[in-house]
């Protein structure tokens, strides 16, 4: 059984309710009636029930709940809520009615807040800082986070490496240049996440263009620094670090460069340096190897709220909202 398949079977055992707030992207219509095809969350949209279903009248939305924010019952209270909660950051009570009527992330991440969803998907259309901007300001980090990071999970085709050719990559999404405590919060943050979804011990590789003292730079010093941070509040964990990217994955070339190293040849979880790192390689392996890549996943939100890739596709939309069930089910 494959990764996704594997997905949908626990996100099926117990349903969990996701709102999408982009119905008027063709893909996110799409994606939401494959989702409902196949039994594997329940689904609010954002929008005018009846001119998204004329503008997709050959898709099956039947089973979809959608809210309205001209009409939902609820939006006093929502509009409420909101403004207490950031009434000391400025807000007023019109722009808190505003932004819930015109801006169907904050109207999505209310209803999150509140529990009328388990979850939120987004991002197809809204580029990343829009899409964390009200999950920040309203639903904050979880306890005992120290950050918000982002990972894609990767799975490569016919690959030997990584668990059966999946992996996580992290961070691709979202912090731009990770000092040594960040990068060493993100690593921690991932073994979690690689282990709740993928159900595999995860193997961490903390990665740098030097494997090991190979080469001399402030650059590898952080990535060295970080190793050593991540061992010390995971002191179970397998990590390994600075690796070189083929030293991480390959066995042959991870015995060669690190015979002793705990993560060598066998990674699965891999922790880029920086963005840039991050986000070209996620890239580059999901074009050239033909890999799916679902994310950007977010981790440290108080409850599960995840963006998306503005080039992504409508399968790439349900790969996200399966793991975001899944997240929803361990939240």
């Amino acid at each position: 059984m494959n990764f996704l398949d594997s997905v949908k079977q626990r996100a099926k055992a117990n349903k969990k309710t996701i709102v999408l707030p982009e119905t008027f992207d063709r893909r996110t219509l799409d994606a939401v009636h494959t989702v409902l095809n196949e039994d594997i969350a329940n689904i609010l949209l954002i929008g005018d029930g009846s001119e998204v279903r004329k503008n997709a009248s050959d898709l099956d939305l039947t089973g979809a709940t959608f809210i309205n924010p001209n009409d939902y019952e609820k939006m006093d209270e929502l509009v409420e809520l909101l403004y207490e909660l950031r009434k000391e950051k400025g807000l007023s009570k019109d722009e808190a009615k505003r932004l819930l009527k015109e801006d169907p992330l904050y109207l999505g991440v209310m209803l999150v807040k509140t529990g009328i969803a388990d979850g939120m998907v987004g991002g197809a259309h809204y580029p990343t800082a829009d899409v964390l901007r009200p999950s920040l300001q309203i639903l904050k980090t979880a306890p005992g986070t120290k950050m918000v990071s982002s990972f894609f999970v990767m799975v490569v085709p016919d690959c030997d490496m990584g668990e059966n050719g999946v992996f996580v990559f992290s961070d691709c999404g979202l912090v731009q240049n990770p000092n040594s405590e960040e990068l060493a919060a993100i690593a921690s943050s991932s073994a979690k996440s690689f282990e709740s979804l993928v159900g595999a011990e995860p193997i961490v590789a903390m990665l740098s263009h030097s494997t090991l003292g190979s080469a001399k730079h402030a650059d590898v010093d952080k990535v060295v620094e970080a190793t050593k941070l991540v061992k010390q509040m995971n002191p179970t964990l397998k990590v390994g670090g600075e690796l070189q990217a083929d030293a991480a994955m390959v066995a042959s070339v991870g015995k060669s460069k690190a015979p002793n190293d705990d993560a060598a040849g066998a990674a699965n979880v891999l922790i880029f340096p920086d963005l840039d790192a991050g986000n070209i390689a996620y890239k580059l392996v999901q074009r050239l190897a033909k890999a799916e890549a679902y994310g950007p996943v977010t981790q440290g939100i108080a409850k599960p709220v995840n963006d998306l890739s503005r080039g992504c596709s409508a399968d790439d939309i349900v790969g996200v909202v399966v793991i975001t069930a899944l997240q929803c089910q361990q939240n």
